[in-house]
């Protein structure tokens, strides 16, 4: 069976799903229904997928099933979220590791001077970490 196409092949507008067919009685139901993000994976990606979930993402299993290195697999991970849309977007830009390594230097800086307390900078340095 094919998969269903994700835009249309005039105009690439977005298509949806207006019928389905049962295979076994031929019932048919007429509608609108969206197809889920899954239906935007390649075949060979929605397979690495399902072998994915069934090892319960444990990697090492992967690895002897399929015969792949741990970095292809990450790289086959990362390709199938960035597909899905879940890639995570930065909304400010990350801090530079010199910003980081100032701000964790001011802090201990503050301890020195009596400024703030141990549990204060703990607390702020595990923020700065994050």
């Amino acid at each position: 069976m094919r998969k269903l196409l994700e835009n249309c092949p005039a105009c690439a507008g977005e298509l949806i799903v207006t019928q389905q067919t049962c295979v076994e009685c031929g019932t048919s139901v007429v509608g609108e229904f969206k197809p889920t993000i899954f239906a935007r994976l390649s075949p060979e990606n929605l397979a690495f997928l399902e072998v994915f979930i069934k090892n319960k993402g444990n990697v090492k299993e992967m690895e002897r099933e399929l015969g792949e290195s741990y970095w292809a697999i990450r790289n086959r991970i990362n390709e199938i979220i960035e597909q899905l849309g879940l890639e995570k977007k930065n909304v400010e830009p990350a801090e530079s590791q010199t910003d980081i390594s100032a701000r964790r230097q001011e802090i201990l800086a503050q301890l020195n001077r009596g400024e703030i307390d141990a549990a204060t900078a703990a607390d702020l340095l595990k923020a700065v970490r994050a």
